[in-house]
């Protein structure tokens, strides 16, 4: 009996620490105030645009992007200020083949695919954000190619 109670309790504090540490929410309310959020093609692979209106910087900040099957970086734009771009990269044009592999030293790989924790179309994204020290996901929808 005492076994069983042991056991029990066990199984108890293993269920509640595994479903705190995968609390992997999608937020309702939008983290800043977006424009259209578009994507283009370049000799690299895709840029993603996240143009922002309005954000709390002291509260928020932009972290990554999943996008078309990959993770990458969010970085804040040099020229525009309201700006957010991610860059995949599917691969380069210019990438040095040669028998020497000393030549091949600085191509850069294509970026590895990484699945999104939540299901998303292709015009979707998931915007991954930190407010107040915690990790949330938000998903954007109607992204649209651009040349």
């Amino acid at each position: 009996m005492k076994n069983a109670l042991l056991l029990t309790t066990g199984i108890f504090i293993l269920t509640l620490f595994a479903s705190c540490g995968s609390n992997k929410d999608l937020q309702e309310r939008s983290p800043a105030q977006f424009n259209e959020v578009y994507y283009t093609y370049n000799s690299n692979g895709i840029e993603l645009n996240i143009p922002i209106t309005a954000i709390q910087d002291q509260r928020i900040s932009m972290d990554a992007v999943y996008f078309h099957g990959m993770k990458s970086k969010l970085e804040k734009s040099q020229e525009k200020p309201n700006l957010y771009v991610a860059n995949f990269r599917m691969g380069s044009d210019d990438m040095v083949m040669h028998e020497d592999p000393k030549q091949e030293y600085g191509n850069k790989p294509p970026q590895l695919p990484e699945e999104s924790p939540f299901s998303i179309e292709e015009d979707e994204a998931i915007l991954v954000f930190t407010q107040n020290d915690k990790i949330k996901y938000y998903k954007l929808t109607g992204i649209v190619e651009k040349e």
